[in-house]
């Protein structure tokens, strides 16, 4: 036969008496527990190419920062230099020899002296790497110069007389006309 189950008050005496285990302490975050090892991987291999990325616009500057891409950092053994691996658009690559010693001198600033020495193209598609404090531009909403007031005037009253569903289409058209140069002007 079983025995029966403490009462109420007996299961309080019973647990005063006992003692239980202390209750865990939670893990340590883990980019506490990290930061060691990632100091000493730091040390050991250097930054890497994440660290071009945040100032690529700055090292290349804005005639080749959508038509390259670093792609990995080869450290060399020793005190020698290493080698930064980019990925070039074919249209610009014959542009990278021209502009190599400007950005061997800019990634070493960056990443510290003697970092690498020399570039190495590899051709292929570039995706650009978004740069900082620009905002993308909304595809389709080309942004108009205002016309003048009496221009302005003039197309309202030329689109009076439309229904009301086309009269800010037309509005709209009519401007995107209005505002281009005239024809002789373009070439």
């Amino acid at each position: 036969m079983r025995r029966p189950l403490p009462t109420e008050s007996e299961a309080r005496e019973i647990l005063t008496r006992r003692r239980t285990r202390p209750q865990l302490r939670p893990p340590p975050p883990a980019g506490r527990s990290l930061a060691p090892l990632i100091k000493k991987l730091d040390a050991q291999f250097g930054r890497g190419v994440s660290a071009l990325e945040r100032n690529w616009f700055e090292i290349v500057g804005e005639r080749l920062v959508g038509a390259t891409l670093p792609i990995k950092l080869i450290k060399a053994r020793g005190d020698t230099p290493g080698i930064l691996e980019l990925r070039v658009a074919s249209a610009v690559a014959f542009l990278i020899p021209y502009e190599e010693k400007g950005i061997v001198e800019r990634v070493n600033l960056a990443l510290g002296p003697k970092t690498i020495g020399k570039v190495r193209i590899t051709q292929g598609p570039v995706k650009p790497l978004p740069v900082a404090g620009a905002k993308p531009r909304a595809r389709g909403k080309a942004v108009l110069p205002p016309l003048p007031a009496s221009v302005e005037a003039e197309l309202a009253n030329s689109v009076e007389d439309a229904p009301d569903s086309l009269k800010a289409a037309l509005r709209k058209l009519g401007r995107a006309v209005l505002s281009q140069p005239p024809e002789n002007e373009r070439r």
